[in-house]
């Protein structure tokens, strides 16, 4: 391009020249900038190594297509630049790097490829002089623009700031103004190839306006975003968008549970109105508190817990008799009438919910309002019809499931009957033990503002069940205490009650919880320790101590399995005749359940492989006269309590958390001042019982054969073996009564009878409890005669008619009728019993042992 006011230079061309010639391929160098290089080409490395070892003179051209590697004359633009080369470097790799100067542009006229460096023969191009006022101009706005573009804030060097604020000539200006670093690479590549230095200020002037723009828009947003979004919120713009973008890419599904979205989860998860209300404003809290603060893990573990729970309808229910019948005689042997309650249970359930299905799906069809009071074809009005009643918004029925306790000894399958329920209705079990807890937070839960507060354990058990319906055992509720920390059988009266649990309140979540569609099913050792109110919410099932028939059942079909599955055996390896497991019933077990059974059939199957291993034959099997070399002595003798009939020896029974057991009561005179003496750690209802016993035999003993002044000479000493286990209840007051009779009157008690019984002052035998532990307690000791108060003959109906058959069974109304049975005749009167005589019962030791009803 040319330019009228612009006049040719006064001094003569210069001549061309070959050059070694570096394309650039997307670069531009300009007369008086210093730019460094890097050289990957052999050619262009070599051009660079010609130009050091020559006058440091190196022409730059620029490549019409940056992609190709070898290039011509055609394929460069035409007007270049001679740089000098001020620092050169060859790399390992091959290439090169370079410090360049440019100088001035030159025009390209031949090109030579034919050596290891390209070539070219430039011919300088010749300025016009500039001298008129346009050109002065165009300088002074370009050299203001571009300061004020340096101040906006432009990437911009201190040098080159530095030599536009010193050019004066109007070319130096064009030439510093066009390397400004905001400039595309076309725009710098058009100002290099212009020749006219008024047309390159004149595009220079827009360019720089535009840039200046740009930078000065840059800046504001940048004061702007520095005044109003702080660190917190840039870090949550930034997630934001990070969670924005993995949507786009489709990253979310199976993500970090971090990154879902936590609104459509709340409204997804089916909870009611209020508490997804509650929930969404929390996670709205939730994003706006700075992830610094401690608040933030406190609110979103809160979340999840009311997210993991399940707030849906339960999944439906059906209740097959026949397959819970089946299921209930596959896990346990016996039992029962403690089956068929359970099926009678199961039956009523499933005629309840038979019905309310129908009822449900009557109502379901909703109120289509009454019918007009005139036929259609009738002139006047129609009286309109009732608005509908959504279905919605009616109640809802839901079944009032009662609350069942198992209440038995040890050892009896309590717990199993639980899962067995659980496995025949097809829902989950969840077992959770309330043994020992004394703090009330462990039910209802911490509140969550405590560091480290959780929910309590219905909660708990809930979220781990994982649905609406589960069956949830509370173990040995009879076992939960009460301290400074609050009662937990109070906060158990809001779970076990079917009135109040459809919005139980747990201290952690703050929201009413159903739990209505929960089974639950508490156990326990003993019904009288719970407290009343508990107790008056459950349905009790007793589940007595089993016979020594259902224990050899039990222990054939349940326990030698297990213990030989465990022990690696098989039936070619081990087997235990039925004679054998009674010889262990008789001299090695004594107990309600089958625990320490179970545990005498695993001490006798862990020696066979040890017995197979050094050669015996298979299968080893097991006589009841083998068993001494298989567990030791005999640890209890089974048939009469006492070897003979003695004086002042009674068998009485009591019953204890572990089942019914048998223990003597023993009388002994002493000669001196009377008064009575109790031992035994008996409690206050037994030493009145005691009492009142010696009142009744100071009058009546005499009767039976003892001196008129007998008890104004003697006193008489009462001790209830065993000594270490606190015992209490009036039901030994017969027994208390004949000891003392026998003693004064110098008769033998029959040893193969057992009684128990309240007596009174007149003589009466009052009723008690616990008639079938006692009566099971007889059997196992080999009893023959089992003496009871004629008003508990109502409970034998509880009683399996094995151990009718071997007891004899005597009502009695009166201790005359008590004396007479138990009394030997006079004639056959024994002797005083030698001091120590009478049969003290085995207790397993303890430190504490809870008290036994007698």
């Amino acid at each position: 391009m040319s330019d009228e006011s612009e006049q040719p230079a006064a001094s003569e061309p210069a001549e061309p020249e070959w050059l070694p010639v570096v394309p650039l391929r997307d670069n531009v160098v300009f007369p008086s900038q210093l730019a460094p290089l890097a050289a990957g080409r052999p050619r262009s490395v070599a051009a660079l190594e010609a130009a050091v070892n020559g006058d440091g003179r190196v022409v730059l051209a620029i490549q019409l297509d940056a992609d190709r590697d070898e290039v011509s004359l055609e394929e460069v633009h035409p007007v270049a630049v001679i740089a000098h080369v001020g620092a050169f470097r060859r790399l390992p790799t091959g290439g090169a790097h370079a410090l360049v100067e440019g100088r001035e542009r030159v025009r390209l006229e031949r090109f030579d490829s034919s050596g290891d460096a390209w070539r070219a023969l430039v011919q300088p191009v010749n300025l016009l002089a500039l001298d008129n006022a346009e050109v002065s101009a165009l300088s002074g706005s370009v050299k203001n623009i571009f300061a004020e573009y340096v101040g906006a804030g432009a990437a911009v060097g201190a040098d080159m700031a530095m030599a536009m604020s010193r050019a004066n000539q109007p070319e130096l200006i064009a030439d510093i103004a066009s390397a400004a670093p905001d400039l595309s690479f076309e725009e710098r590549v058009g100002l290099l190839q212009e020749i006219s230095v008024v047309q390159r200020l004149r595009d220079l002037v827009p360019m720089l306006a535009r840039q200046l723009e740009v930078a000065q828009l840059r800046s504001k947003i940048h004061e702007d975003v520095q005044k109003t979004i702080n660190k917190s919120q840039r870090e949550h713009i930034l997630r934001e968008q990070l969670r924005a973008i993995r949507k786009e890419l489709s990253e979310l599904e199976g993500g970090d549970e971090d990154e879902e979205d936590l609104s459509a989860r709340v409204e997804g998860a089916g909870m009611p109105d209020a508490v997804r209300q509650r929930v969404l404003k929390e996670v709205h809290r939730l994003e706006q508190i700075p992830s610094a603060s401690p608040e933030m893990g406190m609110v979103r573990t809160w979340i999840d817990w009311l997210l993991d729970l399940s707030w849906g309808d339960p999944p439906p229910e059906h209740v097959d008799i026949e397959r819970a019948a089946a299921i209930l005689d596959e896990d346990h042997y016996g039992l029962t009438k403690v089956k068929d309650r359970l099926l009678e249970w199961l039956a009523v359930r499933e005629r309840t919910l038979a019905k309310l299905a129908k009822k449900e799906a009557t109502s379901s069809l909703g109120s289509v309002g009454d019918p007009p009071l005139t036929s259609p074809t009738d002139d006047s009005a129609e009286i309109p019809a009732r608005t509908p009643v959504p279905i919605a918004d009616k109640p809802r029925r839901t079944l009032q499931t009662p609350i069942l306790c198992f209440v038995g000894p040890p050892g009896v399958g309590k717990t199993s009957l639980g899962r067995s329920i659980a496995r025949a209705l097809d829902r989950k079990f969840v077992r959770m033990s309330l043994g020992g807890i004394r703090d009330e937070a462990e039910i209802r839960g911490h509140r969550r503002t405590y560091i480290g507060a959780l929910p309590g354990r219905i909660i708990q058990s809930m979220r781990n069940a994982g649905t609406r319906n589960p069956v949830i055992m509370l173990d040995e509720i009879d076992k939960v205490g009460a301290d400074f920390r609050g009662d937990p059988s109070a906060a158990l009266l809001e779970v076990l009650d079917p009135e109040q649990n459809r919005e139980f309140s747990d201290h952690y979540l703050e929201v009413p919880y159903d739990l209505s569609h929960v089974l639950f099913i508490t156990t326990a050792n003993i019904a009288e320790t719970i407290s009343p109110p508990l107790r008056d919410r459950m349905e009790i099932i007793r589940i007595t101590g089993y016979t020594e028939q259902e224990k050899v059942g039990i222990a054939e079909r349940h326990l030698i399995p297990k213990q030989m599955e465990q022990h690696g055996l098989d039936e070619s390896e081990l087997r235990l005749p039925r004679e054998t497991l009674v010889a262990i019933l008789h001299g090695y077990t004594r107990e309600a359940g089958v625990r320490q059974l179970d545990r005498t059939i695993a001490e006798v199957a862990r020696k066979i492989p040890r017995k197979l291993a050094a050669g015996a034959e298979a299968p080893v099997v097991v006589q009841p006269d083998e068993l001494t070399e298989y567990l030791g002595p005999q640890r209890f003798d089974y048939g009469e309590t006492q070897e003979r009939d003695e004086i002042g020896a009674v068998t009485g029974v009591v019953v204890s958390e572990v089942g019914g057991d048998i223990a003597t009561v023993e009388a002994l005179p002493i000669e001196g001042k009377p008064e009575l003496v109790l031992t035994g750690q008996l409690g206050n209802v037994m030493e009145e019982s005691a009492r009142a016993a010696l009142s009744w035999a100071r009058v009546h003993a005499k009767e039976y054969g003892a001196p008129a002044d007998f008890f104004d000479t003697h006193s008489i000493h009462v001790h209830v073996p065993a000594g270490a286990v606190p015992k209490d209840g009036p039901s030994a007051g017969v027994t208390m009564t004949t000891a003392m009779v026998s003693a004064a009157a110098g008769r033998a008690v029959r040893r193969d009878l057992a009684m128990t019984g309240e007596v009174t002052l007149r003589g009466r035998v009052l009723p008690i409890g616990g008639v079938k532990d006692k009566l099971l307690a007889a059997h196992r000791s080999g009893l023959k005669t089992f003496i009871l108060p004629a008003k508990n003959m109502r409970d034998l109906h509880e009683v399996d008619s094995e151990i009718l058959d071997a007891i004899e069974v005597v009502p009695v109304e009166t201790l005359d009728q008590v004396l007479d049975r138990a009394l030997m005749p006079a004639e056959q009167a024994a002797q005083r019993p030698r001091r120590g005589a009478g049969f003290v019962l085995p207790v397993p030791g303890r430190e504490a042992p809870p008290p036994i009803s007698v």
